[in-house]
């Protein structure tokens, strides 16, 4: 641990566990007055459960002192969501924000070449070290067939995917493409020799044009459901599928039947294909 570090965990120490009456009086003094002290306070108390998040990302290689940084970033975000009176620890709401926050700055920054961030991606990145080491014998370096579909079935993805991540992980990031490939008066480098598989210039602007236009006529749409019928919408179409809640969790959100949220989530995914015209986005 660098003097840095040392200094930061005996700075954090100081701040003592907040009781659930002090948890709720302060994020209430957050949210009704915007009370600067009660977020301050709020912060400095969940400062060592960012630190250890962090410590559980550590095998990535990155500086552990920007994962905190990251995490902060997070918790911050958690604060500011709150909602007290629902009843919850902070430190329990807080947690995902944290992760998410770390798990969003490993993807950017493990390598060169961005990974990607859809939940398949994320799934595998975050999930595939620790069901190789679960797997593989001491002198075992490559999957088999059967564990990688055994995988690719726990974790509900292609083997295809999982072999392209195994690589990546395995190769323990970047390399050059400007490597010499045979010999040094060839004049011939590793890209040399790939094959481009990616769609032209042309093709890729016109997708990512199509895809703002989409995501424009979206917003749009969502503007015209009123506010229950659109936090339904969001929550049950434009969430992850690992973070989509219930309708027996919004039943209680709201304080209505399952039956009126699926009418309600029926309504509002009608006004939402009409309003789209030609994007049917949600096909």
């Amino acid at each position: 641990m660098t003097d840095m570090m040392t200094h930061y965990m005996r700075q954090i120490g100081k701040f003592s566990p907040l009781s659930f009456d002090d948890e709720q009086a302060l994020a209430k003094r957050w949210k009704e007055d915007r009370d600067e002290e009660a977020f301050t306070l709020l912060m400095n108390s969940y400062l060592r459960l960012v630190v250890k998040v962090a410590m559980s990302f550590r095998g990535y290689g990155l500086p552990v002192e920007e994962m905190i940084q990251e995490g902060n970033i997070g918790l911050m975000q958690a604060i500011h969501r709150f909602e007290p009176e629902r009843g919850f620890r902070l430190s329990t709401y807080a947690m995902w924000w944290i992760k998410a926050q770390m798990q969003e700055y490993i993807l950017n920054n493990w390598s060169l070449v961005k990974i990607g961030t859809s939940s398949v991606q994320k799934k595998l990145f975050f999930n595939l070290r620790r069901l190789r080491n679960e797997m593989l014998g001491e002198d075992e370096v490559h999957l088999s067939d059967d564990a990688l579909a055994s995988i690719a079935k726990e974790l509900n993805v292609n083997v295809r995917d999982v072999v392209g991540m195994d690589q990546r992980i395995r190769s323990g990031g970047d390399h050059s493409l400007n490597v010499m490939v045979g010999d040094d008066d060839s004049g011939n480098e590793a890209m040399d020799f790939m094959v481009e598989e990616r769609p032209n210039q042309e093709v890729a602007y016109a997708k990512n044009q199509e895809t703002l236009q989409m995501r424009g006529k979206l917003r749009e749409a969502l503007e015209g459901l009123d506010e229950r019928e659109r936090t339904i919408f969001v929550a049950r179409y434009l969430q992850e599928p690992e973070n989509t809640p219930t309708l027996e969790t919004l039943s209680g959100h709201f304080g209505v039947s399952r039956e009126r949220v699926r009418q309600l989530e029926a309504r509002a995914y009608k006004k939402i294909q009409a309003l789209m015209g030609d994007h049917k986005l949600l096909n």
